[in-house]
């Protein structure tokens, strides 16, 4: 239904008259364009894009298909988007729940079309195709070559040899014509490099083997640990609700989804299903292939299509999933015409990342801006914070040397940051009291809520250094410079993610440090009331946490995947031979699936769920509930418990180097004891801790009362969630 731009947003006077839509909005590109005066789009160079890994230039007839243009637009649009989302989620606005379409957006906040008239003409008077521009009018979806890209952006496309892996991307940072420059943001990349996916499969963690049986976790004890199934039991499944799973693979088989919603009870749940999509652009062409089935990647789209299913049994859960190409990351592309589609989903799911550095400053706008469109449509847009603590930009390292740096894909004002925990029974001694001997007819085992720690998987972590006899995790003789570590595959840059945003606009001067002009995004006006959230004016990470653990203290998730060439396992007989892993991969479907309980209960989407939850978590911390939502108080936890605050353990991983190391020593003694080697010095890498000072150890991050940089404001209880979200959202 068409409004007024006047009854969806209030400005000052001064700029009313201006700013009533993208179509009207004030024009930036007010000079002639002058190809001899060019400017630099600053930020948007690979750090593997150099010398060292450099293998030529590519052919000028090289393909360079369906590239990103970000377009700029007004300050003024910019603060008036923002404040049009305080305003969608602020029951007191007129324009509460009134959500936009994708063409609404773009005429209230879109860039002048003047300006996107201009940019596509210059890029078809470049040479380049011009396959869409989004209704947004802030992308524009363009082909071309590499000997265009060459000539009209100023930087050249080589081919790269990256750990043996043939790459292609720009060796430099492209230029634009400087008249342009005013409302042009960047092309979101010019290279082949994809995000990475945020799980792990489960190891074999030798110390937890000895006389410790694992106890893997199935859609039942997620239903019984996190208070799943009195909404359940009330018709609450998620039915009527689509959960998108943004992927850029296929799944690699339907018929794992159906032995997985079998053999867990999921298919009583008569009204879930389960598509695959490969959404199109709404102006017409294609830019989404069919990825097929992408070896790796297909069981990151299994795990979250099965993950959100358990979560919400009665959803139509849909794999969006588009094929890379040499420019874009084919979840980009599903995301981004799934946002502008006539009919976008309620819940959007995304288990993939790269740190704020490293995806630069035009892709970090790419998607801030394309989930503050989502939410201005109700979409909840929930995002794996990573499985790295706080060094995201050294994901699958030994040792972390980059210093503290998140996800850009999970950092912006306008996404849930799922952060994970593991289970802290072992820990405690009380296996026994929080699971069964025995497994019920679904494989569930779980009897209550069990205490939660931040999921730790590196040598690093308080908790387990302190389990295994040591008192400290840095230096010679702390527990990262022992030979159990290094034994146990401890030397490994893995935990659920947190950390201030630091690099979402400007460039480093240091490859891959927070470092330079990088600024953070600003701190989001929900982002508060409960104790602990820093005043850094920064947006923080996680915002809430889920079970993420890879079995480091004898807790997985169960799979059904079963592509065995590329990890995967035989889904015949016991679910304990199945697939097994954890990472936030898992919790962000999780999550996903519990935010379409959330909208079947209130009739409705509800958009960005941040404004919901620090509001109930700050009436909780501030009510009469205390310490007794403490979540080390496990199942004496009080039943009215909303959020569980985790205040036990930290997400530190190892480092080496000067970076936000704190503790690191070039060589360290073996200890004996828990079967590793014994004796002799010894070199190691990695064995400082990540930390926030340098002259003492402030580990990044520990846990504390309230909100904190392990786990956010905790886990949930979710029929607490579901039954006291505020009528229609408020």
């Amino acid at each position: 239904m068409f409004r007024s731009p006047l009854a969806v947003f209030i400005l000052p006077l001064a700029l009313a008259a201006q700013v009533t839509s993208g179509l009207h909005s004030r024009i930036l590109i007010t000079q002639r364009i002058d190809e001899a005066r060019l400017q630099a789009l600053a930020g948007n160079t690979r750090p593997e894009a150099n010398a060292l890994n450099d293998r030529g230039r590519v052919a000028d007839d090289f393909p360079m298909e369906h590239m990103l243009l970000q377009m700029r637009r007004p300050d003024e649009q910019e603060q008036a988007a923002q404040q049009m989302v305080d305003d969608l989620h602020n029951p007191k606005s007129p324009s509460f729940h009134k959500w936009l379409t994708a063409a609404q957006y773009g005429q209230l906040y879109g860039p002048a079309q003047s300006d996107i008239d201009t940019v596509s003409a210059w890029l078809k008077a470049q040479g380049f195709t011009v396959n869409a521009v989004y209704p947004s009018g802030m992308q524009i979806d363009f082909s071309g070559t590499a000997g265009q890209v060459r000539a009209a952006l100023h930087t050249e496309i080589h081919h790269l040899s990256v750990n043996g892996v043939a790459h292609v991307g720009n060796m430099s940072d492209p230029q634009i014509p400087a008249a342009l420059a005013a409302a042009v943001r960047g092309v979101v990349s010019l290279h082949d490099f994809t995000p990475r996916s945020m799980s792990k499969a489960r190891p074999a963690f030798t110390f937890t083997a000895q006389g410790y049986t694992y106890q893997a976790v199935t859609p039942s004890d997620l239903a019984t640990i996190y208070n799943l199934n009195p909404l359940f039991a009330a018709g609450i499944t998620g039915k009527g609700q689509t959960i998108a799973v943004i992927e850029d693979s296929d799944l690699y088989r339907t018929s794992d989804y159906n032995t997985f919603r079998t053999a867990m009870g999921l298919d009583a749940y008569t009204s879930g299903s389960l598509t695959t999509q490969h959404p199109q652009p709404p102006s017409g062409g294609s830019n989404c292939l069919d990825p097929g089935v992408v070896g790796g990647n297909d069981a990151e789209t299994t795990l979250d299509a099965e993950w959100a299913s358990a979560a919400a049994p009665g959803a139509s859960v849909v794999v969006a999933s588009c094929a890379d190409t040499r420019t874009t990351f084919g979840g980009a592309i599903a995301l981004e015409n799934m946002v502008n589609s006539t009919t976008p989903p309620g819940v959007v799911s995304i288990s993939y990342g790269d740190c704020e550095v490293d995806n630069g400053e035009a892709s970090n706008a790419a998607f801030s801006t394309l989930y503050q469109q989502a939410v201005t449509e109700g979409v909840s847009v929930f995002v794996a914070a990573g499985d790295e603590g706080a060094a995201e930009c050294d994901a699958g390292a030994s040792e972390a040397t980059h210093g503290i740096g998140v996800s850009a894909y999970a950092s912006t004002p306008y996404n849930v940051a799922v952060g994970g925990t593991d289970f802290g029974d072992l820990l405690a001694g009380t296996v026994n009291t929080y699971w069964s001997s025995t497994n019920s007819a679904t494989y569930g085992s779980a009897l209550s809520y069990i205490p939660e720690i931040p999921w730790n998987a590196s040598c690093a972590g308080s908790l387990l250094a302190g389990y295994l006899g040591y008192s400290t995790v840095y230096g010679a003789n702390g527990f990262c410079g022992s030979s159990e570590a290094q034994s146990y595959g401890l030397l490994e840059v893995a935990a659920g993610s947190g950390g201030p945003s630091g690099c979402a606009t400007g460039a480093p001067t240091t490859s891959l440090v927070v470092s330079g002009t990088c600024q953070g995004y600003g701190k989001p006006s929900w982002q508060t009331g409960v104790t602990g959230i820093p005043a850094d004016g920064v947006r923080d990470l996680p915002d809430v946490a889920v079970f993420a653990s890879n079995g480091i203290w004898g807790h997985y998730y169960v799979t059904c995947f079963s592509d065995v060439r590329n990890g995967g396992s035989s889904c015949s007989g016991d679910p304990s031979n199945w697939f097994g892993g954890g990472g936030t991969s898992y919790a962000s479907p999780v999550m996903a699936g519990i935010q379409a309980l959330v909208n079947q209960n209130t009739g409705g989407p509800q958009g960005n769920p941040n404004y919901v939850y620090y509001q109930l978590a700050a009436a909780q911390s501030g009510g009469s509930l205390g310490n007794s939502c403490n979540s080390t108080n496990g199942n004496a936890t009080n039943s009215g418990c909303i959020f569980y605050n985790v205040t036990q353990g930290d997400i530190a991983v190892n480092c080496g180097g000067t970076v936000d190391c704190y503790g690191y020593a070039s060589t360290s003694s073996g200890r004996g004891g828990f079967g590793g080697r014994r004796g002799g010095f010894e070199p190691q890498v990695g064995n400082g801790a990540l930390s926030t000072s340098g002259t003492s150890y402030a580990p990044a991050y520990g846990t504390a009362p309230g909100w904190n940089f392990s786990t956010g404001i905790g886990s949930i209880n979710a029929a607490n969630l579901v039954n006291n979200w505020p009528a229609g959202g408020q």
